[in-house]
């Protein structure tokens, strides 16, 4: 892979690095280009998935940023070679249906997660239903979320969600601070599964929702199911494996 299309966040950091790698390998416009190499964070990396989504090229990541856990080191030397190197992880989104009091309606891809949240003093009252059966008829909460595999060392972890390797073919229903029922910890869910929240007394308990960083307020209802169909190839060096380190995040402290 040569023809190279560099694209970084706006900060100095990256974009330092962007002008200091440009003038060793040039950059390619996005239609010419055989692969987009990414410099900033997991943030930007995560826009830089949703803004070109349909190219159909793969995406390396350098991180310029704090975390990186989707990125690759930085180093400027023999890009090339690595690039050729690199192994290949595939993400499928979650698509998110949602609909506000107000009758609006608004549809997202999520890499991440997908998250509910009240928006308010109050707690919010949220049913759930998976495949069209109600599981859980009232979670009192500050909220919950349907995570990804490769979201789920994100606020889905953050929220004390499980980490689910990227082979698992499952997603997580986690709750986010829930007072009724208190001692229920979510669910471990087939990545084929339609979830849907009913936000139960919206007008008392206002609910937002958000998809990556697509957000919409007020809502009532909320579908999440995994979209096969749109499929995003990341490129990892062999020593930032995404596989193995999503694993090694179980043996933390």
């Amino acid at each position: 892979m040569r023809r190279i299309c560099f694209l970084a966040d706006t900060t100095e950091i990256a974009q330092k690095s962007l002008e200091k790698l440009r003038k060793i390998y040039g950059c390619s416009s996005a239609g010419k280009a055989e692969v987009f190499v990414v410099l900033g964070g997991d943030g930007f990396m995560l826009q830089t998935l949703h803004r070109h989504i349909g190219k159909g090229l793969p995406f390396y990541g350098m991180n310029r940023g704090s975390v990186g856990f989707l990125m690759n080191r930085y180093e400027e030397a023999n890009l090339p070679e690595r690039l050729n190197a690199a192994g290949l992880i595939t993400l499928h989104p979650l698509v998110m249906d949602a609909f506000a009091i107000n009758g609006r309606h608004k549809k997202a891809l999520a890499f991440n997660e997908v998250s509910l949240w009240r928006q308010s003093r109050q707690t919010a009252d949220i049913s759930i239903s998976v495949d069209g059966v109600q599981k859980l008829p009232n979670l009192i909460c500050d909220g919950v979320l349907v995570s990804t595999p490769a979201g789920s060392t994100a606020y889905n972890f953050s929220a004390h969600g499980p980490i689910l390797p990227l082979a698992s073919n499952v997603l997580a229903l986690t709750p986010i601070s829930p007072f009724r029922p208190r001692r229920w910890q979510g669910a471990i869910l087939p990545r084929h599964a339609v979830v849907s929240f009913d936000v139960l007394q919206g007008d008392k308990r206002p609910v937002s929702v958000a998809a990556d960083s697509t957000e919409m307020r007020n809502v009532v209802k909320v579908t999440v199911q995994e979209n096969s169909s749109v499929g995003l190839n990341l490129l990892f060096d062999p020593e930032r494996n995404l596989e193995d380190r999503v694993l090694d995040e179980q043996f933390l402290g």
